[in-house]
């Protein structure tokens, strides 16, 4: 089933930030679609539950450096 993460960061300082977010979140498996909104300091992404988890895409995000505030994830 198709689920869309909405996850909330701490901070964005430059767009190179947005790139490298984007790249890691979209080379995950089952990820189809991946928006970093700059100014909001949110990652978006819709995403195969059956391939991929919420907790699996934070940690991607984490892990690169970002610190996740806040995720919310809905079915589509």
């Amino acid at each position: 089933m198709s689920k869309k993460i909405t996850m909330q960061l701490d901070a964005l300082t430059c767009p190179s930030c947005l790139t490298k977010i984007e790249a890691a979140v979209k080379q995950q498996p089952g990820v189809d679609n991946v928006k970093v909104l700059f100014n909001a300091a949110k990652v978006k992404a819709e995403f195969d539950d059956t391939k991929n988890s919420a907790e699996q895409l934070t940690d991607v995000v984490t892990k690169l450096g970002y610190e996740v505030q806040k995720t919310k994830v809905k079915d589509l």
